[in-house]
């Protein structure tokens, strides 16, 4: 991780403005999955929108709150997607305040239907950790709007990442959760994850004309396509890894992770493996590989 990336280290639970009427009040969970913490939002003059409220803390809680300021009150708290470190504080702080909890839906909303088979077939865990019990108070779709007395955000489903994530446009400006992030590549692991839909959402996003992004984890990312265009490129530099490996023939994804993950420590080879699952996946899906048997994580994998 270079000194730039490094840099970026506010400190916790302290609102710091980024422009006028947006705030960011980092989260007491650093961790090697979110790195300094998980980024809160809060958009607005006088009614404000809490966007991602993190994990389900204490001290986080009580950084919100003492973030309003006279003559202000939470009227909206809105999730980006339903994982453990982005969306369990939502209810607790929502009925503190008396606001409600908008979201695409609860931890199964939004995910595809290969991923759907790969979890009635017991695929669970791999990724930063779901939570199970996320029940918004209202469900909003692609394009829906959700409006404060002086801010308005269009919703914009971006599954991939999670099935249920979104993104939140606010004029040029968007709330990308955990799809885009700037200290990392976006991780990708089934059942919840699927990169055939991160891609799809990359493209979707790459269609607008953005300033800047505000990423669930790490720096406001200034040069948003740039990021997206390394993500896609990324991906893709991953898909030849993976294909240029199956040449020599049939492997696991796990063996295939080992391979190409050589700089990666041990702790994070299970999600390195996850990552590698998703594009076998995804090239299944293309017709360009195929599971010697039942699709699963287990399974060994062939070039056709």
């Amino acid at each position: 991780m270079d000194a730039e990336i490094l840099a970026f280290d506010p400190p916790v639970g302290v609102a710091e403005v980024l422009e006028p009427q947006l705030r960011r009040v980092l989260a007491p969970n650093p961790s090697p999955m979110t790195f300094r913490g998980t980024n809160t939002y809060l958009l607005g003059n006088r009614g404000l929108c809490v966007i991602d409220p993190g994990p389900d803390s204490d001290a986080h809680l009580d950084a919100i709150l003492a973030a309003v300021g006279p003559g202000q009150a939470i009227t909206h708290v809105v999730v980006t997607h339903a994982h453990v470190d982005h969306s369990p504080l939502a209810a607790r702080l929502a009925q503190t305040v008396g606001a409600k909890v908008w979201a695409f839906g609860g931890p199964e909303a939004g995910r595809s239907a290969v991923m759907d088979r790969l979890a009635a077939q017991g695929l669970a865990g791999g990724g930063e950790g779901v939570d199970v019990a996320f029940s918004p108070d209202l469900v909003v779709k692609e394009g829906d709007e959700i409006t404060g007395d002086t801010w308005a955000l269009e919703v914009i489903h971006t599954p991939g990442h999670f099935g249920n994530h979104i993104a939140l446009a606010w004029g040029d400006v968007c709330f990308v959760g955990d799809h885009v992030m700037g200290w990392a590549s976006s991780l990708v692991s089934p059942p919840d994850g699927d990169l055939s839909d991160f891609m799809q959402s990359c493209a979707k996003l790459l269609a607008r004309p953005w300033r800047v992004f505000h990423a669930g984890h790490g720096a406001p990312i200034v040069a948003p396509h740039e990021r997206l265009e390394w993500l896609v490129s990324h991906r893709f530099g991953r898909e030849t890894e993976i294909l240029a490996a199956l040449s020599d023939g049939p492997a696991t994804a796990a063996a295939l992770a080992a391979r190409i993950y050589t700089e990666t420590p041990a702790a994070l080879l299970p999600a390195a493996t996850r990552n590698v699952f998703a594009h076998l996946v995804d090239l299944v899906g293309k017709n360009i590989v195929d599971p010697v048997g039942d699709l699963g994580e287990l399974a060994v994998f062939e070039r056709r």
